[in-house]
């Protein structure tokens, strides 16, 4: 069938100084609105490789909802599972420093009652047929407990992405059954309460190793920016790999793409190198541009012997 898809959609408010940036000043610069949310963006993301994604979410019964899923459907996105409900979007506003990185952000994140209402009425037609699944982790304690309960019953390899750590963090017993976590090193610190900002990835690699054994976590994914990606399971495999090397222009939807990529591989039968390396590259060619996904690739081009779907 397809990767099945399990997330958000947020409206991105997003402000770009026009020179350096000065906390507290007045910044001259420009805003632009883009759509985003975790789950829109991988979804999008695994659709710009000319794959079929089914994406499973809630949009709002207002004229934004509507253009969100005439774009997803542009991009040849299913949403045949996405709700239209009152409050059904999030919003995000960010402003950037000269650099792309976030200096600020506040978010308000959706109501969730109507993605678990579809779950249970519709969650066996979802879930049956789906070659993985992928989910923000940190979504209503009710709709990852759904989804799990239907990959288990299908045989479904889950891998999971994170929009806020600090309620992901909370969710650590939904983790051992997590095929793979992919986040980033900040968000590794919190949920396994240390700091590793100081870290070589060669040191975050020997530690993540441990800590998934003794976690009996499946396997995590950590980008590190631009030291590259470290990755472990709780068997002993580990590693380490580079980052490309880019003009960075605004860092939002790195994080999405890698993980679209790197569960695109998993799905699809690349190792675990493999699909960081996939990651990699769709996270390289996000972080060049203001949108929140990435660009059009064949599947040949990411190493994938995969039939573009009509």
């Amino acid at each position: 069938m397809a990767i099945v898809v399990v997330g958000t959609v947020f409206v991105d408010i997003k402000g770009f100084p026009e020179d350096l940036y000065i906390p507290g000043g007045r910044n001259a610069g420009s805003v632009q609105i883009v759509h985003g949310g975790v789950g829109r963006n991988v979804a999008e993301d695994i659709a710009n490789v000319e794959l079929r994604p089914v994406f499973v979410s809630m949009v709002d019964d207002t004229a934004e909802g509507g253009e969100v899923l005439r774009k997803l459907r542009n991009h040849r996105v299913n949403t045949d599972y996405v709700v239209t409900t009152p409050d059904g979007m999030g919003m995000w506003l960010a402003v950037f420093d000269e650099t792309g990185d976030v200096v600020g952000s506040i978010s308000k994140r959706p109501k969730m009652d109507a993605l678990v209402q579809l779950l249970d009425e519709k969650g066996d037609e979802i879930f049956s047929r789906a070659d993985s699944i992928v989910i923000e982790i940190d979504l209503d304690k009710e709709v990852v407990k759904r989804v799990l309960k239907y990959a288990k019953k299908y045989g479904k390899k889950v891998y999971a992405v994170v929009a806020n750590m600090s309620i992901a963090s909370q969710r650590r017993d939904f983790l051992k059954d997590i095929d793979c976590f992919v986040c980033n090193v900040q968000e590794a610190g919190i949920l396994f309460v240390s700091d590793y900002s100081d870290y070589t990835p060669m040191q975050l690699c020997e530690t993540l190793s441990q800590n998934l054994v003794n976690a009996e976590f499946p396997s995590m994914i950590v980008t590190m920016g631009s030291r590259g990606a470290v990755y472990a399971d709780k068997h002993g495999e580990r590693g380490v790999y580079p980052a490309s090397t880019v003009i960075v222009r605004d860092t939002t939807g790195a994080g999405d793409a890698f993980c679209a990529g790197a569960a695109i591989g998993l799905t699809y039968g690349k190792t675990m190198p493999e699909a960081v390396a996939i990651g990699t590259k769709l996270a390289a060619s996000v972080i060049t541009v203001s949108e929140n996904v990435c660009p059009r690739f064949l599947p040949q081009e990411l190493g994938l012997d995969i039939e573009v779907a009509d």
